[in-house]
């Protein structure tokens, strides 16, 4: 320690009692926080100071000033308004409105402004003037403030009396963050004005959707589940387990199962409740995107449309898919052509179930019981946009609160009608894909679950042989059916790696999310469990691992979903 980081201390300071150092050094931080805490740490870290002398000390003084600070402004700033200049600055709803944002936002304000000098006394300010409530305050300030403090004695001890430099050099540079902090802000409010400048809507959306957790990327949302994953690995000592949750379906249902082998189970056990497909086979030629070999697969589809009936619109999917893609619903043969010519892989045919409802129903059963469980039920809602005769589909996607955050996929999807002006009261549908990463909304459907429903699934499930745990996706045309368990239509059938989608409600918490998925995870592996202990195999990791791959690359060759 450096005899000038102490010298406004008394001289026989290192004499005194605890608690009357504490106290000066309390009162010191009213004056200016950074350097009694410094040099506390650094009397501290040399032996001429208790540490919890220093600390609490510290902490309190700093901790009563915000509180003073909150109090000054509570007490004496909002008597201001009933001032005639006050009124004209600051109108009862601009003050009402800021209310209400600095009760949405303002913790987080109060925690940056305990990091960034120079900010602490306005935010503090604000915080008593728009009256957060004094418990708030002093919970968020009281946690920085404790955050801080450690921080401080913690910096001291590794690096000693260099710190009172840094700390220097820090707060003389201080004044420059409120300037760019005021320009950032200016700079955004200037940014959301020019709401018909592209660029400043993506960055908008961009921003909107990284606030909302159902929007982030797949690689961060589902790191803790990834982590969920391996430590049920170790519990139940299988890495691909899960592949051994449906013995009845290629890797369970895991990765790479064929869509069309389990519909063709389906129809074969519930054909009155299944959407009748039909197989498409891959193309085997390496010339796949010639004339000759697209022709010769539309033949085969007009030849199967003939043969069966199957009128337009009709839906063409890959047989290997995920998360919706390359769903595509055809109203032509000139349409499946185009389909035809976009990707060599294998395709289902299936006949259009129109709905209007459709629902995902999650479904357990564990192999020694005699009936199964409804996990969750999912209730999809398909945005729509309605006309006003005046803006564009591409304005009006921007101006829908929702819709705005996947507004790329919804633009590519509509790109050669974008700049089309929709009739006074006409509608389009968003999204045909009843799936989350398509632009489908996902709510929690457990108001539609009755006894007749969950034992009508209950009764398909058991028909299918080795099927356990997975989502059926199913479109109803009433609610009153569906709750009855009649006249409804089963689309595809997901197994292992099927999610319980309705945590995907924007009303449901990250946590709630993780919960439900963390509990699904734990019934397949053990559902897993209990058919390896029947004799049921797993897949190896390498098949696993090759069954991926080969997915990912012919996920890169679909067409753009509807």
């Amino acid at each position: 320690m450096t005899p000038e980081s102490s010298a406004w201390l008394p001289l026989n300071f290192a004499e005194w009692m605890p608690i009357t150092q504490a106290s000066t050094l309390g009162l010191a931080t009213f004056v200016q926080e950074d350097v009694p805490t410094i040099t506390a740490a650094l009397l501290a870290g040399g032996g001429r100071l208790a540490w919890s002398a220093g600390f609490f000390g510290c902490f309190l003084g700093i901790w009563l000033g915000d509180a003073l600070l909150y109090l000054l402004a509570r007490g004496f700033g909002r008597p201001l308004l009933r001032f005639g200049w006050a009124q004209r600055l600051a109108t009862p709803e601009s003050v009402a409105r800021s209310e209400q944002w600095f009760a949405e936002r303002g913790a987080w304000l109060l925690v940056s402004s305990r990091f960034v000098p120079g900010t602490r006394l306005p935010t503090y300010l604000a915080a008593g003037f728009l009256r957060l409530p004094f418990s708030r305050f002093l919970l968020v300030t009281g946690s920085a403030v404790a955050v801080w403090t450690l921080a401080i004695f913690g910096l001291a001890h590794i690096f000693g009396a260099q710190l009172t430099g840094w700390m220097q050099r820090w707060n003389h540079g201080a004044w420059l963050l409120p300037v760019i902090v005021i320009a950032a802000v200016a700079g955004l409010h200037f940014i959301r004005r020019l709401e018909r400048i592209n660029h400043a809507r993506r960055f908008g959306a961009t921003v909107g959707r990284w606030r909302r957790w159902e929007f982030w990327p797949p690689w961060l949302f589902y790191l803790p589940v990834a982590g969920r994953y391996l430590l049920l690995a170790l519990k139940y000592r299988g890495v691909s387990l899960p592949s051994a949750a449906n013995p009845g379906i290629v890797t369970g249902g895991l990765v790479g199962e064929s869509k069309f082998a389990t519909l063709r189970e389906l129809f074969r056990t519930s054909p009155e409740v299944t959407a009748e497909a039909w197989f498409l086979p891959a193309s085997e030629s390496k010339t796949w995107n010639s004339t000759f070999e697209i022709e010769a697969r539309l033949a085969s589809l007009r030849r199967l449309c003939a043969k069966h009936h199957i009128a337009f619109p009709l839906v063409l999917k890959p047989d290997l898919g995920q998360r919706g893609l390359g769903v595509k619903l055809i109203q032509s043969f000139e349409e499946a052509d185009a389909y035809l010519r976009h990707t060599r892989a294998a395709v289902v045919v299936q006949r259009y179930a129109a709905g209007p409802g459709e629902v995902g129903i999650f479904y357990y059963r564990f192999p020694h019981e005699a009936h199964g469980q409804i996990f969750a039920v999912t209730e999809k809602i398909f945005p729509t946009l309605t006309g006003d005769g005046v803006h564009t589909i591409e304005e009006l996607i921007w101006k829908d609160p929702r819709a705005h955050f996947v507004a790329d996929r919804y633009l590519t999807r509509f790109a050669e009608r974008r700049r089309e002006v929709l009739a006074p009261g006409e509608t389009l549908r968003l999204v045909e894909a009843g799936n989350h990463a398509q632009g489908c909304i996902f709510r929690d459907g457990s108001r539609l679950l009755t006894p007749e429903l969950a034992q009508r699934i209950d009764e398909i499930s058991q028909r299918l042989p080795g099927f356990f745990i997975g989502r059926y996706d199913l479109r109803f045309g009433s609610e009153d059916d569906l709750r009855a368990g009649r006249n409804f239509q089963i689309l595809e059938l997901n197994g292992a790696s099927a999610e319980a989608t309705s945590i995907y409600d924007a009303r449901n918490s990250l946590w709630a999310a993780y919960r439900t998925l963390f509990r699904q995870w734990e019934l397949v592996f053990a559902i897993g469990a209990a058919n390896r202990s029947r004799g049921a195999r797993s897949t190896s990791i390498p098949e696993l691992w090759r069954a991926w791959r080969n997915a990912k690359r012919l996920f890169a060759s679909y067409p753009l979903a509807d």
